[in-house]
């Protein structure tokens, strides 16, 4: 992308602490990168694009695939060795950007096996990872990526290397690169454990304010009729920002942390119950890199501060359901803790020539909002630092608030409060709170699959344990070496092996089959009549939709949720990678009304058929939540009959949570299961620890065993 049809980095309004710690990463690669979270439209990814203008250019020795410096080159790398003092040449650093539906070769790099195995040579074709060498690799909808290609991308970000194993064929390259990543929260969460690996986590979102929003637009619409002249306008300020990265990139090492500085770094992350030492690690580096970025050569409380506010709100989270943030009272409450325990450090010392600088930037120079219709104005630094230096955090900028939940029905039927009694729609109950989560027992769909990776039902897969062998369709991309030597060796005669390779052809390649597990589609459709509430159970129900919502985030899952009460059922959630924002709708859910149980499987149904079109290889477990009572439209029982074999037509596995309790049972719950062909089990079964053997398949008729 040329720098005229970029949008320029000063020209972004607003979002303060993205642009401070992109810089601060461009300060310092060590720091560990960037995860954006925030909603659609809020310059996440025009502010990453942004940012490779402002590093500097990047010396690489001539015709090197991996960008080895020339001053220093990597001792091991594929197109070595390069001579010390070899020539090389110089180019702007890359903005690499991985989609999110790429492969593991396309991310490491590829080894062609076939002159692996024929002429014993590594021919290895870069990937990804060796493209973005010394430079910064974007993942735009980083949630979404596959878990192993997260692991393998965080791996190399670590180590500052890619490694390639392909049969016995392995191949190094340095691989150190700015990470940033971007991610929409309602569309998914990332794991605690890769949660961890980004270095710095920050909130986006857009601004409330009608002014700053006009200017967004305003510039927006600028850049757009003329890209080359809008950045023309902001051509001075960029350079000036530039100028900036490239003199606290040379001051940083000279930058020193004192024990004072660590002293408060370490009780923070302890006060905050920070899980291991990556948290101080990353707080050490971000608050040299503060300091480097104000112009000084001593770590300040400030520096700790604006760096704990940056570096921890990520790795609080327990769970799935925990809301990143990080209190700032008891925040400061620690540092003032921790300077009244410890020495003090000496002052900041600035560098030589230069005066002292504050965190928070001072006012030596235009910020980069200010101005109308895409020109910079001098006078209006917007409440910048200089040179595009965010502002000193003001007030919380923790999370943005959670969607809301759906609002509660209103006009219901009389409810049916278990003795046919009728009661005003007015005595709809308020949500009640949900009781603590369990382990739930495995709930698995039957026969293979072949959907997204995962870790609930049986599915063939890139990754998992070797079955079989076929010719690969396409390239390949596991080789399954037995069958491929099998394949190979009646024909060496005729092709006239003499020595002691092989002689392989393309014919005789074999790809590994492999078996492993997928994610599927988790339907929730969940009782909230007026019978559940009647009993007091409508907590403990809650309670085990949320045991099971956990169970799906672990396994990878999509979860959708459906809703029944009064009249109708209603979609309160479709199908999402989000379970914590299906967690939410759950908690917000009233009771009350009659039960119109056939809607809710109608409802269920219609969803299914649409996902089927949308995704056809992820395959649906539905979860009906209800005590089996049928009491709205009418006929209700045999509406709810014909419903149930819908389902069951469509070779849908399903599971009934009995929610009935009490010393008398109808086992209304069974009998839907029977016509659903699935398997009822109570809310005290659901546990993992009610029975020793776990559920393998929660449906077992004869067209699910076929499919097996």
């Amino acid at each position: 992308m040329s720098t005229s049809s970029r949008y320029p980095f000063t020209a972004i309004v607003g979002q303060d602490d993205l642009r401070l710690a992109l810089l601060l990463n461009a300060v310092s690669p060590a720091v560990g990168g960037v995860l954006v979270r925030g909603e659609k439209g809020t310059a996440k990814s025009t502010a990453v694009r942004a940012l490779a203008a402002l590093l500097p250019p990047v010396r690489t020795v001539e015709g090197c695939r991996f960008s080895c410096d020339p001053a220093a080159p990597d001792p091991g790398c594929p197109d070595g060795p390069h001579p010390a003092d070899g020539p090389g040449g110089e180019r702007a650093a890359r903005m690499v950007e991985l989609p999110v539906g790429a492969s593991e070769d396309r991310l490491v790099g590829a080894l062609d096996i076939e002159r692996a195995l024929a002429e014993g040579v590594k021919a290895f074709e870069p990937g990804l990872l060796a493209d973005a060498h010394r430079g910064i690799l974007y993942v735009d909808e980083v949630n979404l990526l596959h878990d192993h290609l997260i692991d393998l991308l965080l791996d190399a970000a670590a180590m500052g290397a890619s490694y390639v194993e392909r049969e016995g064929v392995s191949v190094r390259h340095a691989a150190r690169f700015l990470l940033v990543g971007t991610m929409n929260p309602e569309e998914g969460e990332l794991r605690p454990q890769l949660l961890d690996r980004f270095g710095l986590t920050v909130e986006v979102a857009a601004s409330r304010e009608p002014d700053q929003r006009v200017e967004v637009v305003r510039r927006r619409l600028a850049f757009e009729d003329d890209p080359a002249a809008f950045a023309g306008r902001w051509s001075g300020e960029e350079a000036e920002l530039r100028a900036r990265v490239a003199a606290a990139r040379a001051l940083l090492p000279r930058v020193r942390l004192g024990d004072g500085a660590l002293r408060r770094i370490a009780a923070v992350c302890a006060a905050f119950e920070v899980d291991g030492m990556r948290g101080d690690l990353v707080m050490a580096r971000t608050s040299t890199a503060l300091a480097a970025w104000a112009g000084r050569t001593e770590v300040a409380v400030e520096d700790v501060r604006r760096a704990a506010l940056l570096a921890l709100p990520h790795r609080r989270r327990r769970n799935p359901f925990d809301a990143p943030g990080l209190d700032e009272e008891k925040l400061d409450e620690v540092l003032r803790d921790a300077a009244a325990d410890g020495p003090e450090d000496e002052p900041p010392t600035p560098p030589e020539g230069q005066a002292p600088e504050e965190p928070d930037g001072g006012d030596d120079g235009p910020g980069p909002d200010g101005g109308g219709g895409g020109q910079p104005d001098p006078g209006d630094g917007a409440g910048d630092g200089s040179g595009g230096l965010p502002p000193q955090r003001t007030e919380d900028s923790g999370a943005p608030a959670p969607e809301g939940a759906p609002e509660a029905l209103t006009g219901a039927e009389p409810g049916d409060s278990g003795g046919g009694t009728p009661r005003p729609a007015s005595a709809e109950q308020r949500a009640v709170a949900a009781g603590e989560p369990f382990r739930t027992k495995v709930l698995s769909v039957p026969g293979l699959g072949a959907g997204a990776a995962g870790r609930r039902s049986r599915a063939r897969t890139e990754h998992g344990r070797t079955t079989g062998a076929t010719r690969p369709e396409g390239a390949l991309t596991k080789l399954h070496l037995t069958a491929t030597v099998r394949a190979a060796a009646p024909h060496q005669r005729a092709r006239g092996r003499s020595g002691r390779g092989l002689v392989v052809r393309r014919d005789d390649l074999r790809q590994a089959t492999r078996e492993g597990r997928e994610g599927n589609l988790v339907l929730f459709v969940v009782d909230a009549s007026g019978s559940m509430a009647a009993r007091k159970r409508m907590g403990a129900v809650k309670g085990a939709v949320l045991s099971l919502l956990l169970d799906a985030y672990q396994r990878r899952d999509k979860v959708g949720l459906v809703t029944f009460r009064g009249r109708e059922a209603e979609v309160a959630l479709p199908p999402t990678s989000s379970v914590d924002a299906a967690a939410a709708r759950l908690q917000a859910l009233p009771t009350g009304g009659r039960t119109p149980l056939a809607a809710g499987l109608l409802k269920a149904h219609d969803v299914l058929r649409v996902e089927r079109l949308r995704d056809a290889t992820r395959r649906p477990l539905l979860v009906v939540v209800t005590d089996g009572r049928a009491t709205g439209g009418p006929e209700p029982v045999a509406l709810t009959a014909r419903a149930a074999r819908l389902h069951a037509a469509e070779a849908t596995a399903s599971v009934v949570v009995d929610c009935e309790t009490g010393p008398v049972r109808l086992g209304l719950a069974g009998e839907l299961a029977r016509e659903l062909r699935g398997t009822a089990v109570t809310l005290d079964e659901l546990r993992a620890e009610a029975l020793t053997g776990l559920v393998k398949d929660v449906t077992d008729h004869p067209r699910a065993r076929r499919a097996a």
